[in-house]
Protein backbone atom coordinates (compact mmCIF):
# COMPACT_ATOMS: atom_id res chain seq x y z
CA UNK A 1 0.00 0.00 0.00
CA UNK A 2 1.18 3.09 -0.89
CA UNK A 3 2.26 6.04 1.91
CA UNK A 4 -0.34 8.42 2.46
CA UNK A 5 -0.04 11.43 4.52
CA UNK A 6 -2.23 14.38 5.46
CA UNK A 7 -1.50 17.77 4.79
CA UNK A 8 -1.57 19.90 8.38
CA UNK A 9 -4.48 21.66 7.74
CA UNK A 10 -6.96 19.03 6.85
CA UNK A 11 -10.25 18.97 8.43
CA UNK A 12 -11.84 15.53 7.07
CA UNK A 13 -14.40 15.36 9.82
CA UNK A 14 -16.60 17.25 12.78
CA UNK A 15 -15.00 19.96 14.63
CA UNK A 16 -17.86 20.50 16.54
CA UNK A 17 -20.69 19.44 15.29
CA UNK A 18 -21.80 16.12 12.92
CA UNK A 19 -23.55 18.47 10.44
CA UNK A 20 -20.50 20.83 10.22
CA UNK A 21 -17.74 18.01 10.24
CA UNK A 22 -18.80 14.87 7.83
CA UNK A 23 -19.62 17.61 4.94
CA UNK A 24 -18.02 15.81 2.21
CA UNK A 25 -19.71 12.60 3.22
CA UNK A 26 -22.87 14.24 3.67
CA UNK A 27 -24.97 14.34 7.41
CA UNK A 28 -28.50 13.67 7.75
CA UNK A 29 -30.54 16.85 8.85
CA UNK A 30 -31.44 16.65 12.62
CA UNK A 31 -29.60 13.67 13.35
CA UNK A 32 -26.37 14.56 15.35
CA UNK A 33 -23.54 11.79 14.59
CA UNK A 34 -25.46 10.09 11.65
CA UNK A 35 -23.62 10.65 8.34
CA UNK A 36 -24.63 9.41 5.00
CA UNK A 37 -23.63 6.28 3.99
CA UNK A 38 -24.30 4.45 7.41
CA UNK A 39 -27.25 2.45 7.47
CA UNK A 40 -29.78 3.46 9.76
CA UNK A 41 -30.44 1.14 12.92
CA UNK A 42 -26.37 -0.38 13.36
CA UNK A 43 -25.36 -0.88 16.67
CA UNK A 44 -21.78 -1.20 17.47
CA UNK A 45 -20.47 -2.20 21.51
CA UNK A 46 -17.13 -1.13 21.67
CA UNK A 47 -15.84 -3.54 24.49
CA UNK A 48 -12.74 -1.73 26.06
CA UNK A 49 -12.41 2.25 25.85
CA UNK A 50 -8.17 2.03 26.13
CA UNK A 51 -7.09 4.63 23.10
CA UNK A 52 -7.85 1.83 20.57
CA UNK A 53 -11.63 1.80 21.69
CA UNK A 54 -11.82 5.38 22.05
CA UNK A 55 -10.73 5.53 18.23
CA UNK A 56 -12.29 3.26 17.13
CA UNK A 57 -15.71 4.89 18.74
CA UNK A 58 -14.60 7.83 17.19
CA UNK A 59 -14.30 6.90 13.89
CA UNK A 60 -17.56 5.02 13.78
CA UNK A 61 -19.63 7.55 15.24
CA UNK A 62 -18.35 10.50 12.78
CA UNK A 63 -19.62 7.71 10.06
CA UNK A 64 -23.02 7.59 11.41
CA UNK A 65 -23.07 3.96 13.84
CA UNK A 66 -24.93 3.82 17.32
CA UNK A 67 -21.52 3.26 19.76
CA UNK A 68 -21.31 2.61 22.75
CA UNK A 69 -18.32 2.41 24.52
CA UNK A 70 -18.13 -0.27 27.68
CA UNK A 71 -14.84 -0.16 30.08
CA UNK A 72 -13.94 -2.11 33.28
CA UNK A 73 -11.48 0.78 34.80
CA UNK A 74 -10.86 3.77 33.66
CA UNK A 75 -10.86 5.77 29.83
CA UNK A 76 -7.68 5.78 28.06
CA UNK A 77 -5.87 2.66 29.77
CA UNK A 78 -2.29 2.41 29.92
CA UNK A 79 -2.33 5.92 28.42
CA UNK A 80 -4.61 7.64 31.33
CA UNK A 81 -3.03 9.59 33.96
CA UNK A 82 -4.16 9.34 37.39
CA UNK A 83 -5.03 11.29 40.72
CA UNK A 84 -2.65 10.46 43.76
CA UNK A 85 -5.63 10.07 46.17
CA UNK A 86 -5.73 12.50 48.86
CA UNK A 87 -3.44 14.85 48.09
CA UNK A 88 -4.94 17.59 46.71
CA UNK A 89 -5.51 20.85 49.31
CA UNK A 90 -7.50 24.19 49.63
CA UNK A 91 -9.51 23.61 46.39
CA UNK A 92 -6.17 22.25 44.15
CA UNK A 93 -6.57 18.77 42.41
CA UNK A 94 -4.67 16.14 43.36
CA UNK A 95 -1.34 15.51 41.88
CA UNK A 96 -1.29 13.69 38.83
CA UNK A 97 0.57 10.30 38.85
CA UNK A 98 0.28 8.00 35.86
CA UNK A 99 0.75 4.58 34.76
CA UNK A 100 4.42 5.88 33.07
CA UNK A 101 5.18 8.46 31.13
CA UNK A 102 4.77 8.21 27.21
CA UNK A 103 6.34 9.89 23.81
CA UNK A 104 4.70 10.74 20.70
CA UNK A 105 7.34 10.24 18.11
CA UNK A 106 7.24 12.20 15.24
CA UNK A 107 6.94 9.35 12.77
CA UNK A 108 3.07 9.54 14.29
CA UNK A 109 0.75 9.96 11.49
CA UNK A 110 -2.35 8.11 12.24
CA UNK A 111 -2.93 9.12 16.22
CA UNK A 112 -2.33 12.58 15.63
CA UNK A 113 -4.45 12.80 12.48
CA UNK A 114 -7.05 11.52 15.96
CA UNK A 115 -6.16 14.28 18.31
CA UNK A 116 -6.32 16.75 15.99
CA UNK A 117 -10.15 16.05 15.27
CA UNK A 118 -10.27 16.72 19.23
CA UNK A 119 -11.73 20.26 19.75
CA UNK A 120 -9.90 22.16 22.50
CA UNK A 121 -10.99 25.81 23.21
CA UNK A 122 -7.82 28.21 22.43
CA UNK A 123 -6.41 25.32 20.30
CA UNK A 124 -6.38 25.75 16.38
CA UNK A 125 -5.55 22.08 15.95
CA UNK A 126 -7.33 20.67 18.78
CA UNK A 127 -5.26 18.43 21.29
CA UNK A 128 -2.63 18.36 19.14
CA UNK A 129 -1.46 21.66 19.61
CA UNK A 130 -1.00 20.34 23.17
CA UNK A 131 2.02 18.19 21.72
CA UNK A 132 5.48 19.49 22.77
CA UNK A 133 8.92 18.82 21.29
CA UNK A 134 11.63 18.64 23.61
CA UNK A 135 14.78 19.97 22.34
CA UNK A 136 17.50 17.08 23.40
CA UNK A 137 17.65 14.09 25.24
CA UNK A 138 20.05 12.65 28.10
CA UNK A 139 21.84 9.86 28.15
CA UNK A 140 22.94 9.00 31.62
CA UNK A 141 26.02 6.62 32.30
CA UNK A 142 27.29 5.29 35.77
CA UNK A 143 30.40 6.35 36.69
CA UNK A 144 30.65 7.71 33.55
CA UNK A 145 30.55 11.31 31.01
CA UNK A 146 26.56 11.55 30.24
CA UNK A 147 25.76 12.52 26.86
CA UNK A 148 23.17 15.65 25.82
CA UNK A 149 21.95 14.90 22.26
CA UNK A 150 20.28 17.89 20.67
CA UNK A 151 16.75 17.04 18.80
CA UNK A 152 16.23 16.59 15.86
CA UNK A 153 19.86 17.56 15.17
CA UNK A 154 21.35 18.75 12.02
CA UNK A 155 20.84 15.79 10.21
CA UNK A 156 23.12 14.13 8.00
CA UNK A 157 22.80 16.48 4.96
CA UNK A 158 23.72 14.56 1.94
CA UNK A 159 22.79 11.36 2.81
CA UNK A 160 21.56 9.84 -0.52
CA UNK A 161 23.72 6.87 -0.83
CA UNK A 162 24.69 3.54 1.48
CA UNK A 163 28.06 4.71 1.55
CA UNK A 164 27.48 8.31 3.14
CA UNK A 165 24.83 6.50 5.24
CA UNK A 166 27.28 4.17 6.66
CA UNK A 167 29.81 6.47 7.32
CA UNK A 168 27.78 9.38 8.75
CA UNK A 169 26.21 6.91 11.01
CA UNK A 170 29.37 5.56 12.62
CA UNK A 171 30.97 8.68 12.94
CA UNK A 172 27.60 10.11 14.85
CA UNK A 173 27.81 7.04 17.16
CA UNK A 174 31.23 6.65 17.83
CA UNK A 175 31.70 10.36 18.61
CA UNK A 176 28.26 10.10 21.17
CA UNK A 177 29.41 6.48 22.44
CA UNK A 178 32.67 5.47 24.05
CA UNK A 179 32.09 2.93 21.24
CA UNK A 180 35.28 1.48 19.44
CA UNK A 181 35.00 3.17 15.96
CA UNK A 182 35.22 -0.07 14.32
CA UNK A 183 31.90 -1.40 16.33
CA UNK A 184 30.20 2.00 15.42
CA UNK A 185 31.11 0.86 11.61
CA UNK A 186 29.85 -2.62 12.70
CA UNK A 187 26.21 -0.98 14.13
CA UNK A 188 26.29 1.63 11.03
CA UNK A 189 26.52 -1.54 8.90
CA UNK A 190 23.68 -3.44 10.34
CA UNK A 191 21.02 -0.64 10.20
CA UNK A 192 21.95 -0.62 6.11
CA UNK A 193 21.77 -4.37 5.88
CA UNK A 194 17.97 -3.76 7.68
CA UNK A 195 17.28 -0.92 6.11
CA UNK A 196 18.08 -2.09 2.28
CA UNK A 197 16.62 -5.63 3.05
CA UNK A 198 13.14 -6.40 0.52
CA UNK A 199 9.51 -6.71 2.39
CA UNK A 200 10.14 -10.71 2.00
CA UNK A 201 13.61 -10.57 3.74
CA UNK A 202 12.04 -8.75 6.48
CA UNK A 203 9.28 -11.62 7.08
CA UNK A 204 10.88 -14.21 5.99
CA UNK A 205 14.40 -13.98 7.76
CA UNK A 206 14.06 -10.87 10.07
CA UNK A 207 11.12 -11.38 11.40
CA UNK A 208 12.30 -14.84 13.24
CA UNK A 209 15.78 -13.29 14.24
CA UNK A 210 16.46 -11.46 17.05
CA UNK A 211 17.72 -8.37 17.67
CA UNK A 212 20.07 -9.47 20.10
CA UNK A 213 21.35 -11.93 17.31
CA UNK A 214 20.93 -9.68 14.29
CA UNK A 215 23.35 -6.96 15.92
CA UNK A 216 25.49 -10.21 17.14
CA UNK A 217 25.33 -8.39 20.82
CA UNK A 218 26.57 -11.14 22.81
CA UNK A 219 29.79 -11.51 21.19
CA UNK A 220 30.40 -7.53 21.76
CA UNK A 221 31.95 -4.93 24.20
CA UNK A 222 30.00 -4.14 27.17
CA UNK A 223 29.47 -0.77 25.60
CA UNK A 224 27.81 -2.11 22.44
CA UNK A 225 25.30 -3.97 24.30
CA UNK A 226 24.79 -0.96 26.88
CA UNK A 227 24.08 1.21 24.10
CA UNK A 228 23.27 -0.81 21.03
CA UNK A 229 21.62 -4.54 22.38
CA UNK A 230 20.29 -2.85 24.98
CA UNK A 231 19.23 0.65 25.22
CA UNK A 232 17.72 0.64 21.40
CA UNK A 233 15.15 -2.31 23.16
CA UNK A 234 14.27 -1.61 26.43
CA UNK A 235 14.61 1.73 27.16
CA UNK A 236 13.80 3.11 23.90
CA UNK A 237 10.77 0.64 22.66
CA UNK A 238 9.75 -1.12 25.66
CA UNK A 239 11.25 -4.75 23.93
CA UNK A 240 13.96 -7.38 25.33
CA UNK A 241 16.79 -7.45 23.22
CA UNK A 242 17.11 -11.30 23.10
CA UNK A 243 13.71 -11.91 22.10
CA UNK A 244 12.35 -8.82 19.90
CA UNK A 245 12.45 -10.06 16.14
CA UNK A 246 15.19 -7.79 14.28
CA UNK A 247 11.68 -6.57 11.96
CA UNK A 248 9.89 -4.73 14.78
CA UNK A 249 13.14 -3.14 15.95
CA UNK A 250 14.82 -2.58 12.91
CA UNK A 251 11.63 -0.24 11.77
CA UNK A 252 11.74 1.59 14.94
CA UNK A 253 15.64 2.04 13.76
CA UNK A 254 14.26 3.04 10.70
CA UNK A 255 12.02 5.79 12.09
CA UNK A 256 14.28 7.25 14.16
CA UNK A 257 18.16 6.67 12.56
CA UNK A 258 17.09 6.32 9.03
CA UNK A 259 15.46 9.27 8.55
CA UNK A 260 16.95 11.93 10.84
CA UNK A 261 16.09 15.09 8.67
CA UNK A 262 12.49 14.24 9.67
CA UNK A 263 11.12 14.21 5.91
CA UNK A 264 7.59 13.62 6.05
CA UNK A 265 7.13 13.69 10.09
CA UNK A 266 3.89 14.83 11.42
CA UNK A 267 6.43 16.71 14.15
CA UNK A 268 9.47 16.91 16.15
CA UNK A 269 11.20 13.23 16.57
CA UNK A 270 10.39 13.10 20.92
CA UNK A 271 6.99 15.01 21.74
CA UNK A 272 5.25 14.92 25.02
CA UNK A 273 1.78 16.55 26.06
CA UNK A 274 1.89 19.62 27.85
CA UNK A 275 0.10 18.76 31.11
CA UNK A 276 -1.31 15.70 32.52
CA UNK A 277 -2.44 13.56 30.19
CA UNK A 278 -6.13 13.78 31.28
CA UNK A 279 -6.52 17.08 31.05
CA UNK A 280 -4.21 17.45 28.17
CA UNK A 281 -6.00 14.49 25.31
CA UNK A 282 -8.01 11.94 27.41
CA UNK A 283 -10.71 14.22 28.97
CA UNK A 284 -11.28 16.31 26.24
CA UNK A 285 -11.65 13.24 23.86
CA UNK A 286 -14.15 11.42 25.78
CA UNK A 287 -16.08 14.75 26.50
CA UNK A 288 -15.94 15.25 22.27
CA UNK A 289 -17.06 12.17 21.76
CA UNK A 290 -20.25 12.19 24.28
CA UNK A 291 -20.87 15.40 22.32
CA UNK A 292 -20.99 13.45 18.97
CA UNK A 293 -23.11 10.66 20.80
CA UNK A 294 -21.02 8.08 22.02
CA UNK A 295 -22.23 6.25 25.28
CA UNK A 296 -20.31 5.47 27.81
CA UNK A 297 -20.25 2.96 30.48
CA UNK A 298 -17.46 2.82 33.30
CA UNK A 299 -16.84 -0.17 35.40
CA UNK A 300 -18.27 -2.38 33.05
CA UNK A 301 -16.22 -5.73 32.65
CA UNK A 302 -16.76 -8.10 29.58
CA UNK A 303 -16.80 -11.55 30.87
CA UNK A 304 -18.15 -13.57 27.92
CA UNK A 305 -18.88 -13.23 24.28
CA UNK A 306 -22.16 -14.95 23.28
CA UNK A 307 -22.29 -17.24 19.96
CA UNK A 308 -25.62 -17.31 17.88
CA UNK A 309 -25.67 -18.75 14.57
CA UNK A 310 -21.96 -18.50 13.81
CA UNK A 311 -22.01 -14.76 15.07
CA UNK A 312 -21.69 -12.98 18.43
CA UNK A 313 -25.23 -12.59 19.58
CA UNK A 314 -24.41 -10.72 22.63
CA UNK A 315 -21.63 -10.03 25.47
CA UNK A 316 -22.30 -10.23 28.59
CA UNK A 317 -21.15 -8.03 30.68
CA UNK A 318 -20.68 -7.53 34.61
CA UNK A 319 -22.88 -4.94 36.36
CA UNK A 320 -24.71 -4.35 32.51
CA UNK A 321 -25.95 -7.44 32.17
CA UNK A 322 -26.12 -9.28 28.26
CA UNK A 323 -25.60 -6.51 25.53
CA UNK A 324 -26.65 -6.87 22.06
CA UNK A 325 -25.52 -5.42 18.82
CA UNK A 326 -25.22 -5.31 15.23
CA UNK A 327 -21.25 -5.40 15.34
CA UNK A 328 -18.34 -5.84 18.01
CA UNK A 329 -14.98 -4.36 18.49
CA UNK A 330 -12.73 -5.84 21.32
CA UNK A 331 -10.68 -3.26 22.43
CA UNK A 332 -9.44 -4.57 25.29
CA UNK A 333 -5.62 -5.55 26.43
CA UNK A 334 -4.23 -9.12 24.82
CA UNK A 335 -4.21 -10.54 27.67
CA UNK A 336 -7.91 -9.65 28.34
CA UNK A 337 -9.23 -10.15 25.13
CA UNK A 338 -8.10 -13.56 24.83
CA UNK A 339 -10.00 -14.63 28.06
CA UNK A 340 -12.87 -14.33 25.69
CA UNK A 341 -11.86 -16.89 23.11
CA UNK A 342 -14.48 -19.60 24.32
CA UNK A 343 -14.28 -22.55 22.43
CA UNK A 344 -17.34 -21.82 21.03
CA UNK A 345 -15.53 -18.86 19.58
CA UNK A 346 -12.00 -20.79 18.63
CA UNK A 347 -14.50 -23.10 16.82
CA UNK A 348 -15.53 -20.11 14.58
CA UNK A 349 -11.94 -18.68 14.53
CA UNK A 350 -9.10 -21.21 15.45
CA UNK A 351 -6.88 -18.81 14.75
CA UNK A 352 -7.64 -16.74 17.54
CA UNK A 353 -5.60 -19.52 19.70
CA UNK A 354 -2.50 -18.52 18.78
CA UNK A 355 -2.85 -15.40 20.25
CA UNK A 356 -2.31 -17.15 24.03
CA UNK A 357 2.00 -17.09 21.90
CA UNK A 358 1.76 -13.88 22.47
CA UNK A 359 4.08 -12.22 25.56
CA UNK A 360 3.39 -9.86 27.92
CA UNK A 361 5.75 -8.71 30.58
CA UNK A 362 5.96 -5.47 33.06
CA UNK A 363 6.65 -1.24 32.31
CA UNK A 364 5.32 0.95 34.65
CA UNK A 365 6.14 4.00 35.85
CA UNK A 366 6.60 5.71 39.27
CA UNK A 367 6.33 9.46 39.97
CA UNK A 368 8.73 11.28 42.65
CA UNK A 369 7.57 14.83 43.42
CA UNK A 370 10.45 17.53 44.68
CA UNK A 371 9.65 21.06 45.98
CA UNK A 372 12.62 22.46 43.87
CA UNK A 373 12.60 22.65 39.97
CA UNK A 374 14.77 20.00 38.55
CA UNK A 375 17.72 20.29 35.83
CA UNK A 376 18.40 17.22 34.68
CA UNK A 377 17.87 17.50 30.81
CA UNK A 378 15.01 19.18 28.65
CA UNK A 379 14.14 15.86 27.53
CA UNK A 380 13.95 12.54 28.13
CA UNK A 381 16.71 10.69 30.15
CA UNK A 382 17.84 6.92 29.83
CA UNK A 383 19.83 5.53 33.25
CA UNK A 384 21.68 3.35 30.60
CA UNK A 385 23.37 1.14 33.02
CA UNK A 386 20.23 0.87 35.38
CA UNK A 387 19.82 -2.48 35.60
CA UNK A 388 15.98 -1.84 35.85
CA UNK A 389 16.32 -0.09 32.26
CA UNK A 390 15.05 3.06 33.86
CA UNK A 391 14.02 6.19 31.71
CA UNK A 392 12.36 9.70 33.31
CA UNK A 393 11.50 13.12 32.51
CA UNK A 394 10.83 15.80 34.59
CA UNK A 395 7.45 17.26 33.68
CA UNK A 396 6.93 20.65 35.51
CA UNK A 397 9.58 22.84 32.78
CA UNK A 398 7.39 21.57 29.78
CA UNK A 399 3.69 21.93 31.41
CA UNK A 400 1.32 24.75 30.94
CA UNK A 401 0.16 23.90 34.42
CA UNK A 402 2.66 24.42 36.81
CA UNK A 403 2.83 21.45 39.28
CA UNK A 404 2.04 24.14 42.33
CA UNK A 405 -1.29 24.68 41.30
CA UNK A 406 -1.62 20.53 42.25
CA UNK A 407 -1.30 18.89 45.27
CA UNK A 408 -0.53 20.68 48.62
CA UNK A 409 0.97 23.92 46.55
CA UNK A 410 4.47 22.76 47.80
CA UNK A 411 5.31 20.38 44.85
CA UNK A 412 7.88 22.41 41.94
CA UNK A 413 8.16 19.48 39.76
CA UNK A 414 8.13 15.95 39.49
CA UNK A 415 10.78 13.03 37.91
CA UNK A 416 8.16 10.41 35.65
CA UNK A 417 10.23 7.54 35.66
CA UNK A 418 9.57 4.44 33.63
CA UNK A 419 10.54 1.05 35.32
CA UNK A 420 11.03 -1.44 32.32
CA UNK A 421 13.08 -4.68 33.96
CA UNK A 422 11.38 -5.74 36.44
CA UNK A 423 13.01 -9.27 36.56
CA UNK A 424 16.75 -8.50 36.91
CA UNK A 425 17.99 -8.14 40.71
CA UNK A 426 19.07 -4.27 41.63
CA UNK A 427 21.93 -2.17 42.99
CA UNK A 428 20.76 -2.04 46.68
CA UNK A 429 18.40 -4.97 47.74
CA UNK A 430 19.72 -7.51 45.05
CA UNK A 431 16.20 -8.32 44.58
CA UNK A 432 14.06 -7.54 40.77
CA UNK A 433 11.15 -4.89 41.24
CA UNK A 434 8.56 -7.44 40.84
CA UNK A 435 9.97 -9.08 44.53
CA UNK A 436 10.36 -5.51 46.13
CA UNK A 437 7.58 -4.20 48.15
CA UNK A 438 6.54 -0.70 47.02
CA UNK A 439 8.67 0.97 49.70
CA UNK A 440 11.81 -1.15 48.36
CA UNK A 441 11.11 0.07 44.76
CA UNK A 442 11.17 3.53 45.45
CA UNK A 443 14.25 3.41 47.41
CA UNK A 444 15.92 1.18 44.73
CA UNK A 445 15.02 3.72 41.77
CA UNK A 446 16.65 6.56 44.06
CA UNK A 447 19.57 4.44 44.55
CA UNK A 448 20.05 4.07 40.72
CA UNK A 449 19.07 7.13 39.43
CA UNK A 450 21.66 8.75 42.10
CA UNK A 451 24.39 6.26 40.87
CA UNK A 452 23.78 8.05 37.22
CA UNK A 453 22.85 11.76 37.95
CA UNK A 454 25.12 12.23 41.17
CA UNK A 455 28.47 10.75 40.11
CA UNK A 456 29.27 14.36 39.19
CA UNK A 457 27.40 16.56 40.46
CA UNK A 458 24.53 16.14 42.93
CA UNK A 459 20.93 16.82 40.84
CA UNK A 460 19.29 14.87 43.28
CA UNK A 461 19.00 15.67 46.91
CA UNK A 462 16.69 13.34 49.58
CA UNK A 463 15.78 16.76 51.07
CA UNK A 464 13.76 18.04 48.52
CA UNK A 465 11.70 14.98 47.72
CA UNK A 466 8.10 15.77 48.64
CA UNK A 467 6.63 12.18 47.91
CA UNK A 468 6.24 9.64 45.32
CA UNK A 469 3.44 7.35 44.06
CA UNK A 470 3.82 4.21 42.22
CA UNK A 471 1.36 3.03 39.45
CA UNK A 472 -1.84 1.41 41.37
CA UNK A 473 -1.60 -1.47 38.96
CA UNK A 474 0.99 -2.55 40.74
CA UNK A 475 -0.12 -4.18 43.69
CA UNK A 476 1.92 -6.47 46.55
CA UNK A 477 0.43 -9.80 46.97
CA UNK A 478 2.03 -10.69 49.61
CA UNK A 479 5.53 -12.12 48.55
CA UNK A 480 5.51 -10.60 45.01
CA UNK A 481 3.88 -8.45 43.04
CA UNK A 482 0.93 -8.63 40.79
CA UNK A 483 0.12 -6.01 37.81
CA UNK A 484 -3.33 -5.23 36.33
CA UNK A 485 -1.44 -3.64 33.02
CA UNK A 486 1.25 -5.73 31.75
CA UNK A 487 2.93 -5.10 28.44
CA UNK A 488 2.82 -7.00 25.18
CA UNK A 489 6.53 -7.31 24.43
CA UNK A 490 7.62 -7.83 20.94
CA UNK A 491 8.68 -11.51 20.09
CA UNK A 492 10.68 -13.05 17.25
CA UNK A 493 8.03 -14.74 14.94
CA UNK A 494 4.77 -13.41 17.05
CA UNK A 495 3.55 -11.89 13.82
CA UNK A 496 2.04 -15.08 12.99
CA UNK A 497 0.44 -14.99 16.46
CA UNK A 498 -1.36 -11.59 15.80
CA UNK A 499 -4.54 -11.97 14.26
CA UNK A 500 -5.88 -9.58 11.50
CA UNK A 501 -8.58 -6.45 12.78
CA UNK A 502 -11.40 -8.81 11.25
CA UNK A 503 -11.35 -12.43 11.42
CA UNK A 504 -13.99 -15.15 10.06
CA UNK A 505 -16.53 -13.86 12.51
CA UNK A 506 -18.67 -11.62 10.36
CA UNK A 507 -19.41 -9.06 13.33
CA UNK A 508 -16.52 -9.46 15.39
CA UNK A 509 -13.36 -7.21 14.96
CA UNK A 510 -10.32 -6.49 16.60
CA UNK A 511 -8.58 -3.21 18.07
CA UNK A 512 -5.41 -3.27 20.35
CA UNK A 513 -1.24 -3.04 19.93
CA UNK A 514 -1.67 -6.64 19.67
CA UNK A 515 -3.48 -6.67 16.30
CA UNK A 516 -1.23 -6.72 12.61
CA UNK A 517 -0.29 -3.18 12.71
CA UNK A 518 2.50 -1.84 9.88
CA UNK A 519 4.15 -0.55 13.22
CA UNK A 520 4.27 -3.67 14.91
CA UNK A 521 4.83 -2.58 18.70
CA UNK A 522 2.88 -2.08 21.71
CA UNK A 523 2.36 1.56 20.91
CA UNK A 524 -0.66 4.19 21.35
CA UNK A 525 0.33 4.34 17.37
CA UNK A 526 -0.55 0.77 16.80
CA UNK A 527 -3.85 1.14 19.08
CA UNK A 528 -4.70 3.59 16.86
CA UNK A 529 -3.86 2.21 13.16
CA UNK A 530 -5.79 -1.27 14.26
CA UNK A 531 -8.44 0.68 15.24
CA UNK A 532 -8.27 2.31 11.61
CA UNK A 533 -8.41 -0.69 10.56
CA UNK A 534 -11.23 -2.71 12.90
CA UNK A 535 -13.40 0.05 11.11
CA UNK A 536 -12.55 -0.02 7.66
CA UNK A 537 -13.61 -3.46 7.94
CA UNK A 538 -16.78 -3.00 9.25
CA UNK A 539 -17.46 -0.58 7.08
CA UNK A 540 -17.07 -3.21 4.37
CA UNK A 541 -19.05 -5.49 6.10
CA UNK A 542 -21.93 -3.14 6.56
CA UNK A 543 -21.93 -2.22 3.34
CA UNK A 544 -21.51 1.43 4.59
CA UNK A 545 -20.45 3.85 1.69
CA UNK A 546 -19.07 6.04 4.48
CA UNK A 547 -15.15 7.16 3.60
CA UNK A 548 -13.02 4.43 4.82
CA UNK A 549 -10.13 5.43 7.68
CA UNK A 550 -6.72 6.69 5.63
CA UNK A 551 -4.20 4.36 7.38
CA UNK A 552 -0.33 5.85 6.98
CA UNK A 553 2.51 3.27 6.95
CA UNK A 554 5.73 4.17 8.21
CA UNK A 555 8.23 5.40 6.06
CA UNK A 556 11.12 3.72 3.46
CA UNK A 557 14.17 5.91 3.22
CA UNK A 558 13.37 6.60 -0.71
CA UNK A 559 17.03 6.86 -2.05
CA UNK A 560 17.52 2.46 -1.01
CA UNK A 561 14.84 1.50 -2.79
CA UNK A 562 16.80 0.47 -5.82
CA UNK A 563 18.72 -1.75 -3.30
CA UNK A 564 15.32 -3.26 -2.01
CA UNK A 565 15.07 -4.38 -5.89
CA UNK A 566 18.00 -5.98 -6.02
CA UNK A 567 17.42 -7.76 -2.39
CA UNK A 568 14.52 -9.19 -3.56
CA UNK A 569 16.09 -11.02 -6.34
CA UNK A 570 18.63 -12.07 -4.22
CA UNK A 571 16.39 -13.34 -1.63
CA UNK A 572 14.57 -15.25 -4.53
CA UNK A 573 17.59 -16.91 -4.64
CA UNK A 574 18.78 -18.03 -1.40
CA UNK A 575 21.26 -15.05 -1.14
CA UNK A 576 22.28 -12.73 1.94
CA UNK A 577 22.00 -9.33 1.43
CA UNK A 578 24.25 -7.74 -0.43
CA UNK A 579 25.56 -5.23 3.05
CA UNK A 580 25.17 -8.35 4.93
CA UNK A 581 29.34 -9.23 5.51
CA UNK A 582 30.36 -12.39 7.38
CA UNK A 583 30.98 -12.05 11.23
Amino acid sequence: MAEQRWPVSRRSFLRGTVAAGVASAGAVAGAPGVALGAPPGRSVAVLGGGVAGLSAAHELIERGFEVTVYEARAFGGKARSVGVPGTGRDGRPDLPGEHGFRFFPGFYQNLPHTMRRIPVAGNADGVWNNLVTVPEARFSRRDGDDITLALPGDGFPGATTPEVIRETLAGTITTLTRMPPEESAYFANRLLVFNSSCEARRFGQWEHTSWQDFVQGHARSHEFRAIVSRSLTSIMVAAKENLASTRTIGGMGEQFLGNPLGIGNDGGLDRVLNNATNIAWIDPWVEHLRGLGVRFELGARVEELVVRDKRIGGARINGVGTVEADYYVVAMPVEQARKLWSPQVLALAPEYAAMDRLFVDWMNGIQIYFRTPLHISRGHTAYVDSPWSLTSISQNQLWTRRLSSFGDGTVADCLSIDISDWNTPGVLYGKPAVACTHEEIYREVWAQLTAHLNDREQLLRPADVHSWFLDPGITWQGARNANADPLLINTAGSWDARPDAHGPIENLFLAGDYVRTDVDLATMEGANESARAAVNALLDVSGSSAPRCNIVKLRRTPELEPLRVIDADRYAKGLPNMFDEPV
